[in-house]
């Protein structure tokens, strides 16, 4: 992709240890950023931060769960202490519990809601107020596909998505009645993508957790993001077949959303092998899958 100039850009990252994340941090750093990073995993962000110095950017590890308000906002003091401001905020962190709805502990669906939704709530609050005082800045929400095209086993994560498209669409139109330009809202919609997610995914689905094909490399999103904190656009969808998706669902929702739930019925309740029960990274971070790719294409 085309070098952009990010040099002294203070820009926060959450979901910074591994995929989209991971990819953007080291991204933005290698074109001279100053990014903060903010994860669960404190040994990962500190070896990331290692790594980002070392491209010639600045990186300030954040140990962070986005579910809890408390943390989402020290994340922004730390930011703002560390560079005085803050040009850009990436809402990425993410988790998912997969099976059928009432099979799935309603603890964890509420902790994808907390995640998945909140985080992103908090993010964009306490960014906005930044934004709003600066006069200007760029959010970046990560959705995803799911997020426009309901499909099965996803439930609390199809939930959650939809919300941050509502959100995202929701600040724009009060920048855009108040005629604020200066300040913007992007929302990036990732179809299936090689990262670490369906490992981190809680699983009750008796059968291997996997991404539904095709799957796409993840470098497709990292650069989208990317490109919106220097060049913003309202949304975006990321993939062939997401793209597909999100324009023929406009068209032809009930065909769309046949097509969508056979695809994922197959992809993980016919073709999948058996596999055991596992909670996944929901409540608490697993050690694996601290890479941008989850190795599902090889």
């Amino acid at each position: 992709m085309s070098e952009r100039n990010f040099e002294g850009k203070v820009i926060v990252i959450t979901g910074a240890s591994s995929g989209f994340g991971k990819g953007a941090a080291l991204e933005f750093a290698r074109q001279g950023a100053n990014v903060v990073l903010a994860a669960r995993r404190n040994q990962a962000l500190d070896e990331l931060a290692q790594r980002c110095k070392a491209l010639g950017g600045d990186a300030i590890p954040c140990p962070t769960d986005v579910s809890q308000e408390g943390d989402v906002e020290r994340l922004a003091r730390t930011a703002l202490d560390a560079g005085g401001k803050i040009d850009v905020w990436v809402n990425n962190a993410g988790s998912g519990t997969l099976g059928r709805f009432e099979e799935i502990p309603l603890e964890e669906h509420v902790q994808v809601i907390n995640t998945d939704l909140l985080g992103t709530l908090y993010g964009s609050y306490y960014a906005m107020q930044e934004f709003r005082r600066e006069g200007a800045g760029t959010l970046i929400n990560v959705a995803s596909v799911v997020g426009k095209v309901p499909t099965p086993y996803f439930a609390s994560y199809v939930a959650a998505k939809h919300a941050v498209v509502g959100l995202s669409g929701a600040l724009r139109l009060e920048l855009k009645e108040n005629h604020i330009d200066t300040i913007h809202v992007c929302t990036v919609l990732p179809t299936s993508m090689d990262t670490p997610f369906f490992e981190h995914a809680a699983n009750h689905l008796g059968h291997k957790s996997v991404p539904i094909p095709p799957v796409y490399d993840p470098q497709k999103v990292v650069d989208v993001i990317v490109k919106l904190a220097a060049d913003p656009e309202d949304e975006v969808s990321v993939g062939p077949v997401g793209k597909f998706m999100t324009f023929a669902h406009q068209l032809a929702p009930d065909l769309t959303e046949a097509m969508m739930a056979r695809q994922s019925h197959k992809a993980m309740l016919e073709k999948a092998p058996p596999a055991p029960d596992t909670p996944g990274a929901v409540q608490r971070p697993m050690e694996s899958g601290n890479e941008i790719t989850g190795g599902w294409r090889h």
